[in-house]
């Protein structure tokens, strides 16, 4: 068999490249990430950072970092035609730990490379990937590096990060349907000093005579003081259709991006349309750059050939409505690295890496329509009422009922199941954390975790004797955490209770067999000393205030598996041994080679 330089080669250092590279090496792959350009760009292409990329970045371990460095998105201000058509208020429901952010996309890959330098992987910059062919066992890939050497690269598999004009989707023929708007517009990011309320984006639309759209001003606030990256229409004297045949583009049939070799706009073009359509007077300035950019919408025909994979704007292209691509890219990029990383690892499913495609081109799909009908018609053309447009937005609704390595939803179920988002909760409590925990404190830089719900001493020890089964099967790569429902401070408990709490102390249970007398048991010998089946220490926190049973809508002993993307492989109510394990056995066996 080829030597194999690394598991994985990844093409493109953006946002999406970045975010595999840190998932591939948080779950102990190895990898190399290259990028053409030989720095960053200081471009705030993409700035919208939606809560569901937010609680990624924490599960990664990032989100800290993240979070000084951007500004919240409160709402949006809108005008038409000179009429203030009020404002829209960014709300989710409180049980959400993150809101809306704003967060220049030079800003956002700084974050994410640092956080991946902690691995001791960086990027190769100036590098470009050539060519590739692939086999049964690998990729061997080709690239011309920095100094213009070439190089070949023996990899397991290889990741198309590389953008709408993507070399990798391009070399494996795949089809990119759609189409490109008409419309070009011009990108900006200055300073103006209006009195404005910071934290709002800005909506100005100016209708002609037919009804039609024909003058429009987006506005989305940055860090900084009176800073904003600003979209309007191109004027004339910038249009392609005034440039010579030579400067009308690069020859890829993709229209979408930023535009090269085309005049860059001036300050005196922002100005211009801030004159008419601003909702006050206003002066830019401290233009930082400036560029004309065109849109398409496109999706591919499938997302992984063989060993090969793309994501993000390589997968899918559409307006940048609702602040959807990156977003979208980035859980491209979480959803396929841990199965990468449990497929490199031998310990996968052999058909896991099929669920990529079956998972997230559905998702790309319903963005791409989505942001195409906004684009058109706005948001208000969804259905569903303000606060389900809202989560849909912040991207809190994506979910997996329909993946082939999820297991199937009870008929009726209530609350969230297999495939949906794992929801946060508060006010889990323990006796060496001195104030109350979140779940996703719990969650956070691990891998898949098995959440057991007990609501007495009996069910503590059926979590313990799941945690045992579970771990054996998978190896130990299933954490197990035991949350236990709220009382009024003592449990009732049996032997079996006694036992797992693995303590002889005399204010615990001491008894031996089931037949025993019920004794009370205090909380704190509970949640410090819980044990599992085989006596091993099992961490277990007191749901205080109850959040975690009526966000997961259970009230009994219950199983839920987080999978490493934060959203649920499966739930198995009621809990009982043995069918509990065997239930959980044959789900897990979707994911992993058990």
């Amino acid at each position: 068999m080829p030597v194999v330089d690394t598991d994985v080669l990844i093409v493109g250092a953006g946002p999406v490249g970045l975010t595999a590279a840190v998932e591939l090496r948080r779950h102990g792959a190895h990898c190399r990430i290259v990028d053409r350009l030989p720095a960053r760009l200081p471009y705030a292409k993409a700035v919208g950072i939606q809560p569901r990329t937010l609680e990624i970045w924490d599960r990664m371990g990032m989100v800290r970092e993240a979070l000084d460095a951007a500004v919240p998105m409160r709402g949006q201000l809108l005008y038409s035609d000179g009429a203030d058509q009020g404002r829209i208020d960014f709300r989710l429901p409180p049980e959400v730990p993150y809101g809306f952010a704003a967060l220049p996309q030079y800003e956002t890959e700084r974050v994410i490379e640092e956080h991946l330098a902690r691995f001791g992987t960086g990027i190769e910059r100036g590098t470009e990937l050539v060519s590739f062919k692939q086999d049964t066992d690998g990729v061997l890939s080709r690239i011309v590096t920095v100094d213009g050497g070439e190089e070949e690269v023996r990899s397991r598999f290889l990741v198309g990060c590389d953008g709408a004009h993507s070399i990798v989707r391009k070399a494996l023929g795949l089809s990119f349907e759609g189409a490109a708007f008409p419309e070009e517009y011009m990108l900006a990011d200055v300073e103006v000093d209006w009195s404005l309320p910071p934290g709002y984006g800005v909506r100005v639309m100016h209708h002609g005579e037919d009804g039609a759209v024909d003058d429009l001003l987006v506005c989305i606030p940055l860090p900084g003081r009176g800073r904003y990256r600003m979209s309007m229409m191109v004027p004339p004297e910038l249009s392609a259709a005034r440039k010579p045949a030579g400067e009308q583009g690069t020859g890829d049939a993709v229209a979408h991006g930023l535009e090269t070799g085309r005049r860059a706009p001036g300050i005196e073009h922002i100005q211009a349309v801030l004159d008419r359509l601003s909702p006050e007077p206003t002066t830019a300035s401290a233009m930082r750059w400036s560029s004309v950019f065109r849109i398409s919408h496109r999706l591919v025909n499938k997302y992984a050939d063989g060993r090969v994979f793309i994501a993000g704007d390589a997968a899918h292209i559409h307006p940048p409505t609702g602040a959807q691509g990156m977003n979208t890219g980035i859980q491209d990029a979480c959803n396929l690295a841990w199965k990468l990383a449990l497929t490199v690892r031998g310990a996968a499913h052999p058909r896991l890496l099929d669920s990529y495609d079956a998972e997230r081109r559905p998702i790309g799909e319903e963005v791409v329509g989505r942001t195409v009908r906004h684009a058109s018609e706005g948001v208000q053309a969804d259905p569903g009422d303000f606060a389900t447009v809202m989560l849909r937005e912040a991207q809190l609704l994506v979910a997996y009922p329909d993946s082939p390595v999820v297991g199937r939803a009870a008929p009726g179920l209530e609350g969230p199941g297999p495939g949906d988002r794992a929801p946060d909760c508060g006010g889990l409590t323990g006796g060496i954390s001195a104030v109350p925990l979140r779940l996703y404190d719990l969650l956070r830089d691990r891998g898949h975790v098995l959440l057991l719900h007990a609501d007495s001493a009996d069910g503590l020890g059926v979590c313990g004797e799941v945690a045992s089964g579970i771990r054996h099967l998978t190896d130990g790569q299933t954490a197990a955490l035991v949350l236990l429902a709220p009382d009024a401070g003592t449990y009732a408990a049996t032997g079996t209770a006694a036992r797992s709490t693995g303590n002889g102390s005399g204010n615990a249970a001491a008894g031996s067999g089931a037949g025993d007398a019920a004794e009370a048991v205090d909380y704190a010998e509970i949640v410090d000393y819980a044990t599992d089946a085989d006596g091993r220490h099992l961490p277990a926190f007191l749901d205080s205030r109850g959040e975690f049973a009526r966000a997961y809508r259970t009230a009994g002993p219950a199983a839920f598996l987080v999978r490493p993307d934060g959203h649920l492989g499966a739930r198995v109510a009621p809990l009982a041994v043995p069918g509990a394990v065997a239930a959980l056995s044959e789900e897990l066996a979707r994911v992993f080679r058990l």
